[in-house]
């Protein structure tokens, strides 16, 4: 069991994934700063001077802190948004990719079609 693991943790897809999961960590930690400590406090200054991570309200014993929720949606939807754009760039370079690719083969096909076109002129012009 200890050879099937040490194989299964070595594979590329899991390290990459190791790799990744800590990247989005460092990512979420550094995003959550922007919002708690840029973006939540200026938007709280054009509304008057709000503190959100101090709204709550009490409900009997029970203090509800939506705040604190407001700041992790707005969290959310930095990150969400930056891995789109991440993404759509990759897409971006991956369609350039393929694009290339492409031509070349065109390119190739055009150059055996026209050896072949030779080689019948050539076999033709014998004949004759």
């Amino acid at each position: 069991m200890l050879n099937e693991f040490k194989k299964f943790a070595m594979r590329g897809n899991v390290i990459d994934l190791a790799v990744g999961v800590v990247i989005g960590a460092a990512f979420g930690k550094i995003v959550a700063s922007l919002v708690a400590d840029i973006i939540m406090p200026l938007v709280g200054l054009l509304l008057g001077g709000i503190d959100f991570a101090k709204l709550s309200i009490t409900v009997g014993k029970a203090q509800v802190m939506y705040g604190q929720f407001l700041q992790t949606v707005v969290d959310f939807v930095i990150i969400s948004f930056s891995i789109f754009l991440f993404i759509r760039l990759i897409n971006r370079f991956k369609k350039k990719e393929e694009t290339k690719v492409e031509i070349v083969k065109v390119d190739r096909q055009e150059e055996l079609l026209s050896e072949i076109r030779d080689l019948l002129k050539a076999k033709n012009n014998e004949t004759s």
